[in-house]
C-alpha cells in the first residue's frame, strides 16, 4: 500500500534497520520490486529520476507505481519517491502528482547556490507536507556502469554538509562519502565521516550507490547511521541481461509479454536480496499495517 516516505523512514531509525530505495523504468521493474516487499514483509521505497518520467510519462508512471502499490504490495508500505531532480520545476511536477518525497539534487553547483535552489523546494514541498532530499557533494560515475575501479571518487566536506542541513531544512540529506553510481571494485563508505554527519544533523541519511558496495561495508553503514540506500544499477544490470538472454533464446518469439516476463522475476530477487542485507526483511506483520 502507499503511504508517506515518513512513516517508512521513522519505522527503519526505530527499528535499526535501513530501506532500499528503488529505481524502476518500466512496469516490470515496478512489480519486481513490489513483489521482493511482499516477499520479503519489507517496506520499500520506490524511486524514479528524471530519466524515467521522461520515457514512460509522469502520469503514467505516478499511477502504474500507486496501483501496483494497492493491488499487488497491498500488505507492506510503499513510498514514491523523486530520484536526483535537477529542477524546481520537475520537483513541482512531482509534488502536485502526489509524491512524498523528492530528491534535489544542486550538487554540481557551488554551495551557496545549492543552499539556494534547496530552500525553495523545501519551502514548496514541507507546504505540500512532502519531504526533501539534499545532496551535497556529487555523486559520481554512471547508473549501470560496470568497471573495475573507478578513479577520484569525491568525498564531501563535513563543515559543508552540516552547514547545508542547517540552512535549508532537508528531511533526508545524501552526502558524498566514497560511493559511486555503477558497480565498481573500490567503492567504500568513509564512516568517520558519516558519524560526524549523523552526530550534527541529526536526520535520516541516504546513502546513493549502494549497487555492488560489499556487504559488511553496507551492513556496517547501517550500523553507523544510514537509513535509506538507494539501488538502481544492480536494477538495470539484472533487467538487461535478463532481457537479453530471452531474446536471443528465442528468437522466433513474437509476444512482447514472454519476452519481458522474466525481467520481473530478474528485478525481484535483486531487490528481495537487498532487502534480507538491508535489514528490512520480516519487518512488516501483515495483520498491523496502518496507512
Amino acid at each position: 500500500m502507499l503511504v508517506h516516505i515518513k512513516k517508512i523512514v521513522k519505522d527503519a531509525q526505530g527499528g535499526d534497520y535501513a530501506v532500499g530505495a528503488f529505481n524502476v523504468h518500466n512496469l516490470e521493474s515496478v512489480l519486481g520490486v513490489a513483489n521482493a516487499a511482499m516477499r520479503a514483509k519489507s517496506p520499500a521505497i520506490i524511486q524514479v529520476s528524471e530519466g524515467a518520467i521522461k520515457y514512460m510519462g509522469l502520469k503514467p508512471i505516478t499511477h502504474i507505481v500507486s496501483t501496483v502499490a494497492k493491488n499487488i504490495a497491498t500488505q507492506v508500505p510503499i513510498a514514491l519517491h523523486l530520484d536526483h531532480g535537477r529542477s524546481f520545476d520537475s520537483i513541482f511536477e512531482c509534488l502536485n502528482a502526489g509524491f512524498t518525497s523528492v530528491h534535489i539534487d544542486a550538487s554540481n553547483l557551488p554551495l551557496d547556490e545549492n543552499i539556494n535552489l534547496t530552500k525553495q523546494v523545501v519551502e514548496l514541498a514541507h507546504q505540500k507536507k512532502a519531504w526533501v532530499q539534499g545532496e551535497v557533494g556529487a555523486i559520481m560515475g554512471g547508473h549501470g556502469s560496470i568497471s573495475g575501479q573507478i578513479d577520484n571518487i569525491p568525498i564531501a566536506d563535513p563543515v559543508d554538509v552540516i552547514r547545508f542541513v542547517k540552512k535549508t531544512n532537508v528531511d533526508t540529506i545524501a552526502a558524498a562519502i566514497g560511493t559511486a553510481h555503477g558497480v565498481y571494485d573500490n567503492e567504500d563508505v568513509k564512516i568517520d565521516l558519516l558519524k560526524k554527519i549523523k552526530q550534527e544533523t541529526k536526520i535520516p541519511f541516504v546513502l546513493h550507490g549502494g549497487s555492488g558496495v560489499d556487504v559488511n561495508i553496507i551492513k556496517n553503514a547501517i550500523k553507523e547511521g544510514v537509513n535509506i540506500i538507494n539501488i538502481g544499477s544492480d536494477i538495470k544490470i539484472a533487467f538487461c541481461r535478463t532481457l537479453i538472454k530471452n531474446c536471443r533464446d528465442n528468437p522466433k518469439e513474437t509476444d512482447p509479454r514472454n519476452l519481458l516476463k522474466p525481467t520481473i522475476k530478474a528485478v525481484e530477487e535483486v531487490a528481495f536480496k537487498q532487502m534480507e542485507i538491508f535489514g528490512s526483511a520480516g519487518r512488516i506483520e501483515f495483520r498491523d499495517i496502518e496507512t
